[in-house]
């Protein structure tokens, strides 16, 4: 089966499912639900549909027990507008996403606390060290201010200054030699 004509299904498969929750199911156990994303198999044989509900722990478990017992007339429901020769089994899975997003919020919050609470310790502190560890030592520094270079009293070795090869040759595409 094609992936894409799979996820379109699945999607028109979502929205049945959330017209089928507002307007025909009237069980009174159903809370605030809010069908977030369907998903089928590629055989298109079952599908699974996630839904967030607000509420307490009992108010979720009761709108879990309505949509287990409204899944029949959702699935003919389903079923009758796709059009399918086989019509998907559908089942019912909780989505976990808002409770994720809010302990990715609790954690952002607990990491901006403690720079807030760095960035106050760091206030108004000294540096243990030296202010400028990279600041040339006073020894090296020389009556006209600039610092001496490092092996400047060394002679330059038997091949001069431009090493062993001798200067570089310009304008010379074929190398040394040629």
């Amino acid at each position: 089966m094609d992936a894409a004509r799979a996820r379109k299904l699945a999607d028109r498969i979502a929205r049945i499912v959330a017209e089928m929750l507002e307007r025909r199911v009237k069980d009174p156990r159903l809370g605030f639900v809010t069908v977030t994303e369907a998903r089928i198999t590629n055989d298109l044989r079952e599908a699974t549909v996630y839904y967030t509900v607000y509420g307490t722990a009992e108010e979720q478990a009761g709108t879990a027990a309505a949509l287990a017992s409204a899944t029949g007339l959702i699935r003919s429901e389903v079923g009758r507008q796709t059009g399918l020769r086989h019509t998907p089994s559908l089942s019912f899975v909780r989505d976990t996403l808002p409770e994720g997003a809010q302990h990715m919020e609790d954690l952002v919050a607990r990491a901006r606390a403690a720079d807030a609470a760095l960035a106050a310790a760091r206030e108004g502190a000294q540096p243990a060290g030296d202010p400028d560890p990279y600041r040339p030592a006073p020894s090296t520094v020389s009556d006209d201010g600039d610092a001496e270079r490092a092996g400047a009293d060394e002679p330059a070795g038997p091949a001069g200054p431009a090493g062993p090869a001798g200067p570089a040759r310009r304008g010379t595409a074929g190398g040394p030699g040629r």
